[in-house]
């Protein structure tokens, strides 16, 4: 079993920055797909980025060129830089991992972060 465990969440402006952290109980080098989930108050959990270990990266639209996830594997870690947030991004991120990418029913999650941008 993966336990992953996320950080970094808070309040913040609109327009500041925050930078989420996921550390996974064993070496990410093994997990193909590591992905950030968010679930914001009365809307569906929505893929926000995901990162296989070739380094390839997908975004949603809403949060291209804004956020930017990473891994580094020597640290068991993968990280969510969040830059220019705005309300909407007001949700509970998730950390998730699959050796497949099979999708958000597969693999395992953390607990969750909160993270709050004030207008």
């Amino acid at each position: 079993q993966v336990q992953l465990v996320e950080s970094g969440g808070g309040l913040v402006q609109a327009g500041g920055s925050l930078r989420l952290s996921c550390a996974a109980s064993l070496s990410i080098a093994r997990i193909n797909v590591m992905d950030w989930y968010r679930q914001a108050p009365g809307k569906q959990r929505e893929l926000v980025a995901s990162i296989t270990t070739y380094g390839s990266t997908d975004y949603a639209d809403s949060v291209k060129g804004r956020f930017t996830i990473s891994r580094d594997n020597a640290k068991n870690t993968v990280y969510l830089q969040m830059n220019s947030l705005k309300p909407e991004d007001t949700a509970v991120y998730y950390c998730h991992a699959d050796q497949f990418g099979r999708g958000p029913s597969f693999g395992f999650w953390g607990q969750g972060t909160q993270v709050t941008v004030s207008s």
